[in-house]
């Protein structure tokens, strides 16, 4: 399983960001997608999940309204639309995969990360 995100970086605040992230080693529907954030030294946060089966996405009390998730099943590839980003945004972000019921907990696999700055 690998799991690389792209398209973070420096964005005024009020602005807008899209990641990207193309997941490979297994077939679209087999694990559930989702978007965690860290901030070093504080506790990583779920950002959104999508269930890859239904379509279901649920996301974090502090992006609803502002974050949205989706997904191209043809390439693997889900998305992070970020609107109306906020200093406190910033962080490190992450593309996981594993199973939407335990999404808050932990998934099972994890990519690298990308750095989205939110700044004046």
């Amino acid at each position: 399983v690998q799991l690389v995100e792209s398209g973070g970086g420096l964005v005024q605040p009020g602005g807008s960001l899209k990641l990207s992230c193309v997941a490979s080693g297994f077939s679209y529907g087999t694990y559930d997608l989702g978007w965690f954030r860290q901030v070093p030294g504080k506790e990583r946060e779920g950002v959104s999940c999508m269930n890859t089966r239904d379509g279901n996405i649920y996301y974090g009390d502090s992006v609803t309204g502002r974050f949205t998730m989706s997904s191209d099943s043809a390439t693997n590839t889900v998305y992070l639309q970020m609107n109306d980003l906020k200093p406190e945004d910033t962080a490190i972000y992450y593309c996981t995969a594993g199973d939407v019921r335990f999404w808050k907990y932990g998934m099972s696999y994890w990519g690298k990360g990308i750095l989205v700055t939110v700044s004046s």
